[in-house]
């Protein structure tokens, strides 16, 4: 047999309430607990954008426009102008195309990517990281 009240559903939260009983049903918001940080972590960054940023600024240096790049790469302009910003993952004969579109390498296009990681794992390191995982980091980026 049922515990409950003929006629009431019986309700289960989703998520706890964090008013105490007898406070009037006022929900306040959970308390942040001592010494957790006050903002999340940047999450690191996708390979994806750090190859864009990487062909946007070697354009921008450049003086050259994004029709310009393209079509001396072969590729569409809204194509490019995605890869740019990070929305699209490029295959290596994509980005191949553009790093040669701009007088590039595309081991020196992935150097200067490789070289915004290690600086973004750097200042990762100087927020507070373990140095044992800050070693791993410099393993892992090592060229």
């Amino acid at each position: 047999m049922s515990t409950h009240a003929p006629n009431q559903a019986r309700v289960i939260p989703l998520r706890p309430q964090t008013a105490p009983p007898g406070s009037g049903g006022a929900i306040r918001a959970p308390q942040r607990p001592e010494g957790a940080p006050q903002t999340p972590a940047p999450r690191e960054p996708l390979w994806r954008n750090l190859v864009g940023d990487v062909l946007r600024r070697e354009r921008l240096a450049q003086e050259r426009t994004l029709k310009d790049v393209a079509e001396a790469a072969r590729i569409s302009m809204p194509y490019l102008s995605e890869l740019e910003r990070g929305r699209k993952e490029a295959s290596s004969e994509v980005l191949a195309a553009a790093a040669q579109a701009l007088g590039l390498g595309l081991s020196d296009l992935l150097s200067l990517a490789q070289d915004e990681l290690a600086r973004y794992a750097r200042s990762r390191v100087g927020r507070g990281r373990t140095s044992s995982t800050a070693q791993y980091d410099g393993l892992c980026l090592a060229a």
